[in-house]
């Protein structure tokens, strides 16, 4: 273990983005993300609690739920291993977001006029983020680093609704190395990938916001609380890393297996063919009819022409 603490544990990331603390390396990531299209002043951090609207729906509880000053939703939320309909979530994460708005706004009465524009208006809805960092790849999405959703027309590719946003990190699909960084943003992402097993900032790493994050990420600054809950994260991050590679050293052995016994299969069928078609060849050689080889043998008349 490093100097640092692991963001793709649960501890890791809350004492990087989730807090009063670190908001400041929140609003990096996401101004980094939306750069040249949106700039995040500040936010303020909601309950990540979505309670269910009937006793069936246990709800949801985000990683993090933030409201920007200019009225955005964003909800951030950090994966370290895949599990099946991982995009299905995220997509019913999105949704929530943007259907708990609905009915914030209280009825205004009055006349038909006044209800008919009241009816209209409730259904104005602020942008909803999502952000998911995923420290796995995912067969639905494109082998890529970053992909970014949002609801277009399909012939077109022009934006229908740009209150809804999805963005996908696969963080196994970042692979520059820090000398090949072109940007600051860049150079942020490689060190959240690589900064557990760090003693320190390496030299190329002088900007403020690296000596930020090293003061916040510090394993020896976090609380007593903290460290505790940080060491069983630890814990599970580690057990949870041992088994997924238990699992591919198990497939890629019982893969071996499987195609050594197809290959010996296949050999000794191969195997068994040719020694048939030579006991064929030597029978045409004494003079025995194409006919009754083929019946001794098997093969067929074309097969034993085909040999002469």
């Amino acid at each position: 273990m490093g100097r640092f603490v692991n963001p793709f544990t649960d501890v890791g990331f809350k004492v990087i983005f989730g807090s009063e603390l670190s908001k400041d390396m929140l609003i990096f990531l996401i101004n980094g993300l939306l750069e040249g299209e949106y700039e995040v002043i500040d936010l303020t951090f909601l309950d990540k609690e979505d309670h269910g609207g009937n006793v069936n729906d246990r709800g949801i509880v985000y990683d993090i739920y933030c409201r920007t000053s200019d009225g955005k939703y964003i909800i951030v939320e950090m994966q370290n291993r895949w599990h099946s309909h991982f995009l299905d979530r995220t997509l019913y994460y999105v949704c929530r977001g943007i259907s708990r708005q609905i009915g914030q706004k209280a009825n205004s009465g009055g006349n038909a006029a006044e209800r008919a524009k009241d009816y209209g208006e409730r259904y104005e809805l602020s942008a909803v983020y999502g952000i998911f960092l995923m420290n796995f790849k995912e067969e639905g999405l494109e082998r890529k680093f970053r992909t970014d959703t949002t609801i277009i027309d399909r012939d077109t590719g022009k934006a229908i609704n740009t209150r809804f946003r999805q963005i996908y990190l696969q963080f196994p699909y970042f692979t520059k190395e820090l000398h090949e960084c072109d940007t600051l943003f860049e150079k942020w992402l490689y060190t959240l990938k690589h900064m557990e097993k760090w003693d320190r900032m390496p030299d190329a790493l002088k900007e403020q916001v690296f000596q930020r994050l090293a003061e916040l990420a510090e394993v020896a600054n976090l609380s007593e609380d903290n460290r505790v809950a940080y060491d069983k994260a630890l814990d599970y991050y580690y057990i949870a890393e041992t088994v997924r590679h238990d699992d591919y050293v198990m497939g890629m052995k019982k893969g071996l297996e499987e195609g050594r016994e197809e290959g010996l299969k296949k050999g000794m069928e191969e195997g068994m063919e040719k020694g048939i078609e030579k006991v064929a060849f030597q029978m045409l050689k004494a003079g025995l009819s194409i006919e009754a080889i083929s019946q001794y043998t098997g093969l067929s008349i074309a097969k034993i022409e085909g040999l002469a």
